[in-house]
């Protein structure tokens, strides 16, 4: 019996460590809540105001959902517009992407950084809110967003309202959220 245990212990252990190994070898990484996995990567497709797809360094496809903000739907009063605003911004740049979770639906939550060759990098989900195209997703980043982000991200959402850019030309915008809540 002591025997059995041992031999199993031994093989759970073993399968740890080519399990670990495999993962580096291939440059697996978990996304985790909370881990803070970043990469660079290239923008190949921009879904709507706050998702885009990229290429990583291993030529692998990611769908990434930006953290902290919401964008009107495609559908939405200012939706298209607000894709368009991003896709200026990013389509085919090199960004980096700092992973803060995965969603429900299996998407990458990150952060995006416009990373341009000897200039300082720009928050990427923060010009999206400060232009008019998104609003601070407070549900979810006071779970994940430090309280400085925070405050800059409050600060560029009241900044966008009060020159009334973007979405906030509307007489009355609809948070996106409310949105998908009547579109069901």
């Amino acid at each position: 019996m002591a025997r059995s245990l041992v031999s199993k212990r031994m093989i759970k252990q073993v399968v740890l460590l080519l399990v670990a190994l495999v993962s580096a070898a291939f440059g697996w990484q978990q996304h985790k809540t909370g881990s803070s996995t970043s990469y660079m990567a290239r923008v190949v497709g921009v879904s709507d105001g706050d998702t885009i797809t990229v290429l990583d360094d291993q030529q692998q496809s990611r769908k990434i959902r930006f953290a902290f903000i919401d964008a009107p739907e495609k559908k939405q009063a200012y939706g298209m517009r607000a894709k368009q605003a991003l896709s200026d911004l990013v389509y085919l740049q090199s960004v980096k992407v700092d992973v803060q979770d995965t969603d429900r639906y299996g998407r990458t939550v990150a952060q995006i950084w416009l990373t341009p060759e000897g200039g300082a990098a720009t928050d990427i989900n923060l010009a999206q809110v400060k232009a008019g195209f998104a609003w601070h997703y407070i549900q979810y980043a006071r779970k994940g967003q430090t309280t400085d982000a925070f405050d800059a991200y409050q600060a560029a959402e009241r900044y966008a309202r009060d020159n009334r850019l973007g979405l906030w030309q509307d007489a009355s915008p609809v948070e996106p959220w409310l949105f998908r809540r009547t579109a069901k």
